[in-house]
């Protein structure tokens, strides 16, 4: 996507700092490992390349707060977020190494794990380590409401994350369902989550408002490449004012209820929101 590339640790680490000075306050991280396997080792690896990215920016960049994606699909070699067994995911199984994940994270100095997974229970599982480990002060940032979306397919080519068989519908929810929104966000917050996001977000907003007014935790919301891409793809033709449109589609995010927008737009936003 333009202005968004796979970087190296030091690379990452120079992004972070640039980020934090242009008024960004935190980041994300994701994780390519050099190698793929069926359990996903690479995301609980103590040197693994979240765990040793999130090392150099906090000694690089000590006040950024820096959030870690605890999911296992950019890991496996099957492309799932979780354990795979006769060609299904396994829930149950899959909760461990997205706890390991989230302990590995933090030990390394993540400020918020954010599993993202869909897994049922995995914020509980999560919260239990945590405290086991003597982490509870760690943020847990939920993708509570995560729908099966077309529009995550920039990030899965980036990231050689699509599953190698099949889809993420059993686990992710169902683009026209919106009660179960409601069901999902709940179980997070009675497991323990510190922030509950909803994930995409402008095509979602009437899911973001309601998760809203029903919970009390901050909500957060997920701007993903394709909504990004559109954005970028229309400005390259000279249809929109990129500008523009970026601002008038992050605050409907923010006008739905976003109290944290993730965005790949965050130092395009920064910049035009202070006139640079």
């Amino acid at each position: 996507m333009p202005g968004v590339h796979n970087l190296s640790v030091d690379e990452a680490t120079r992004e972070a700092a640039a980020a934090r000075d242009s008024g960004v306050r935190a980041v994300i991280l994701f994780g390519l490992p050099e190698t793929k396997d069926e359990l996903a080792s690479g995301a609980y690896a103590e040197n693994g390349v979240v765990q040793q990215a999130i090392r150099s920016i906090r000694k690089a960049v000590p006040d950024l707060v820096i959030t870690a994606d605890t999911c296992l699909c950019e890991y496996t070699s099957h492309g799932h977020c979780g354990v795979v067994r006769n060609g299904e995911v396994l829930n149950d199984e899959s909760l461990e190494l997205l706890a390991r994940t989230a302990v590995s994270q933090a030990e390394a100095g993540a400020d918020v794990v954010a599993p993202s997974a869909m897994m049922d229970g995995q914020v509980g599982a999560i919260r239990e380590a945590l405290e086991a480990g003597g982490l509870d002060h760690i943020v847990i940032m939920s993708y509570a409401v995560k729908y099966s979306s077309a529009f995550y397919g920039p990030f899965r080519e980036a990231a050689e994350s699509a599953p190698a068989f099949g889809d993420r519908r059993a686990y992710q929810m169902d683009p026209p369902n919106a009660r179960e929104a409601i069901r999902e966000a709940e179980l997070d917050y009675s497991e323990g989550a510190d922030i509950l996001m909803v994930k995409p977000a402008t095509v979602y907003l009437d899911i973001l408002k309601a998760v809203r007014e029903r919970f009390d935790l901050p909500l957060a919301a997920y701007h993903v490449s394709g909504e990004y891409a559109m954005i970028k793809a229309a400005a390259q033709r000279g249809w929109i004012d990129e500008n523009r449109v970026m601002l008038e589609t992050l605050t409907s995010i923010k006008r739905a209820g976003a109290d944290i927008i993730i965005t790949y737009y965050a130092r395009e936003a920064v910049r035009a929101l202070r006139g640079n």
